[in-house]
C-alpha cells in the first residue's frame, strides 16, 4: 500500500508493517490490567453487595463477565491482527467512509476525551497522596490559594500526571508495552497483598466465607444479568477499539491467548481481592470499604503505601493510554487527515481533556457518568454490527487496497452504509429509552446485551433487504433495457 495512492495521508493509519508487529503474549497478558484494577471497579463491586448479592453470586458475576469479555476482545481484535488496521479505519468496512464518522466521534472523541480527562484527574489524586507520603507539607501547599477550584498541590499533581501521559504519545507503542509488563507483577503483588491484609483483618478466611447477605429483592437471575451487563458496559469502548492494539500483534495466537489468559487471571485476582477487601472490612469494622485508596490509607508500612499508590498511578496511566489516548489520536487523524497525524491528534485530545476541567465535572459525578453511560449505550450496538459484518458477511475477508484507495466500491455505498447506521440508531435508542420509559427499563438495565443482540439481528435483516432491493432494481433496469433493445 503506497501512501500516495491512499485516501489516508497519515502513515499512522496505514496497515502496520511487519517490522512494527512487536507485541507478544506478555504484552497482551498485561495490557488490560489497569482497566480491571482501578478505584471505580472496586466501587462497582461494593454496589453489587449493596443489592444483597452473596459472595458466590458476586464471584460468579465477575468470572462470567471475564469470560464474555475475553471472547469479545478476541473476536473484535481479529481484524486488527490480520490486517494491521486501527479501529478508525476498520469501522469504515461496516459503516461506510462517512457513516463511520458518527460512531467514530462517539468512541474516539467524546468518550475517549472525557474519560481521559476524568482518569487523569483521578490519577492526579493518587499522585497528591503519593507525594504527600514522601513530603508531608505537599498537600497543604499554597494554603487557601486556588486556580479554578484546584489547590496548588492538586494543580501541580494534575499537570505532572498529564505530562507523563503526553510523554507516552512520543515514546511510542513499544514503551507502552514496557509499561504494561512492569505493571503486571506490581498488580499481583499489591492487590494480592490487599486480599491477604483483608483476610488477616477479618480473622481468617472463614468469617468472609461465612458472610450472609440480606438477599436480593426481585428476580435474582435478572439482577445478576444486569450486574454482568454493568461490568461489560465499562468495556464497550475498549472492545470497539481493541484493533488499535491487536494491529501490533506478531500473530493471532499471541493476541488470542495473551488477552484470554490476561483477562481471566486478572479478573480472578480482582474477584478474590474485591470480595475479601469489601467483606473483610465489613467483618472487621462493621462498615465495608469500597475505595481501595482507603485501604491503602490503613496500611502501617510506608513502603507498602508508596508501592500501592505507585501501582494505582501506573494502572490509571496504562488504561488512559490504551483506552483513551490511542483511540482519540487515531480517530482525530482519521477525521482530519490533511491537518493531523496520530501524535498531533493525541496531543489535541490531551489538551481538550484538560480544557473540559474534569475536576469540575466530578463535582456532579452522577450527571457526567449518566451522560457517558448513554454514550456507551449508543456504542454497544456498534459492536454487534462490526462482528456481524466481519464474521458473517465479509467472512473475515477485507480488501485492504479497496478500503484505502480512492476508488472504493462498497456493496451498498461508499459514503454511508445505511443498514449499519439504521441498526445502530434503532438498537441504541431502544436500550436508552428504558431510562425514560418504565416499560422498557429492563432493556436499559441490560443494555450491553440488548444493544449488541438487537443491532446484530437488525443489521442482518436490513443488509439482506438492502441487497435484495438493489438486485431487484438492477433486474428491472436490465429487463427494461432488453425490451427497448
Amino acid at each position: 500500500m503506497k501512501q500516495e495512492d491512499s485516501i489516508i495521508n497519515s502513515p499512522d493509519l496505514l496497515p502496520t508493517s511487519p517490522e512494527a508487529r512487536t507485541w507478544k503474549f506478555g504484552h497482551y497478558f498485561s495490557v488490560w490490567m489497569g482497566s480491571v484494577h482501578n478505584v471505580p471497579s472496586y466501587v462497582t463491586i461494593g454496589g453489587f453487595f449493596s443489592l444483597g448479592l452473596s459472595i458466590w453470586q458476586v464471584f460468579f458475576i465477575i468470572i462470567l463477565s471475564a469470560l464474555i469479555l475475553s471472547v469479545m476482545m478476541i473476536l473484535n481484535g481479529h481484524a486488527g491482527e490480520k490486517y494491521g488496521i486501527p479501529f478508525s479505519i476498520l469501522i469504515r468496512t461496516s459503516f461506510g467512509r462517512k457513516g463511520a464518522i458518527f460512531p467514530g466521534i462517539l468512541r474516539g472523541v467524546v468518550a475517549a476525551i472525557m474519560w481521559f480527562g476524568l482518569q487523569t484527574y483521578a490519577g492526579s489524586l493518587a499522585v497528591t497522596i503519593l507525594i504527600g507520603e514522601i513530603w508531608a507539607p505537599y498537600p497543604t501547599l499554597g494554603a487557601n490559594w486556588s486556580f479554578l477550584g484546584l489547590s496548588i498541590s492538586s494543580l501541580i499533581s494534575l499537570l505532572l500526571f498529564w505530562i507523563i501521559n503526553v510523554l507516552f504519545i512520543f515514546a511510542g507503542i513499544n514503551s507502552l508495552g514496557k509499561l504494561t509488563k512492569l505493571l503486571s507483577p506490581l498488580v499481583f503483588i499489591v492487590f494480592g497483598g490487599m486480599a491477604i491484609w483483608a483476610i488477616h483483618l477479618a480473622g481468617g478466611i472463614a468469617p468472609i466465607l461465612n458472610y450472609r447477605s440480606r438477599g436480593v429483592e426481585g428476580n435474582s437471575i435478572f439482577i445478576i444479568l444486569s450486574c454482568i451487563s454493568a461490568i461489560l458496559a465499562t468495556w464497550v469502548a475498549q472492545i470497539l477499539s481493541v484493533s488499535d492494539v491487536t494491529r501490533y500483534s506478531r500473530s493471532n495466537k499471541e493476541q488470542f491467548w495473551g488477552q484470554a489468559a490476561g483477562l481471566l487471571s486478572t479478573y480472578l485476582l480482582f474477584a478474590i481481592a474485591s470480595i475479601t477487601i469489601i467483606i473483610g472490612s465489613e467483618v472487621a469494622f462493621g462498615v465495608p470499604i469500597w475505595n481501595v485508596l482507603e485501604v491503602i490509607d490503613r496500611f502501617d508500612s510506608k513502603f507498602a503505601i508508596v508501592l500501592s499508590l505507585l501501582t494505582i498511578c501506573l494502572s490509571t496511566l496504562s488504561v488512559n493510554i490504551v483506552g483513551n489516548i490511542i483511540p482519540a489520536g487515531s480517530q482525530l487523524a482519521s477525521l482530519l487527515p490533511k491537518s493531523l497525524n496520530f501524535k498531533s491528534g493525541a496531543i489535541l485530545a490531551a489538551l481538550m481533556g484538560l480544557l473540559i476541567m474534569p475536576w469540575k465535572l466530578m463535582e456532579n459525578p452522577e450527571s457526567i457518568f449518566t451522560f457517558l453511560n448513554m454514550v456507551g449505550g449508543m456504542l454497544s450496538p456498534v459492536i454487534g454490527v462490526m462482528l456481524v459484518h466481519y464474521f458473517l458477511i465479509n467472512k473475515k475477508d477485507i480488501n485492504i487496497q479497496e478500503l484505502y484507495s480512492f476508488k472504493i466500491n462498497m456493496r451498498i455505498t461508499n459514503e454511508f452504509h445505511f443498514p449499519a447506521i439504521l441498526s445502530t440508531l434503532l438498537a441504541g435508542s431502544l436500550s436508552l429509552l428504558g431510562k425514560f420509559i418504565p416499560s422498557l427499563e429492563p432493556l436499559y438495565r441490560v443494555s450491553w446485551f440488548s444493544g449488541i443482540l438487537v443491532s446484530a439481528i437488525l443489521y442482518l435483516i436490513f443488509y439482506y433487504l438492502s441487497n435484495w432491493s438493489v438486485a431487484r432494481r438492477l433486474g428491472q433496469n436490465t429487463a427494461n433495457t432488453l425490451k427497448r433493445g
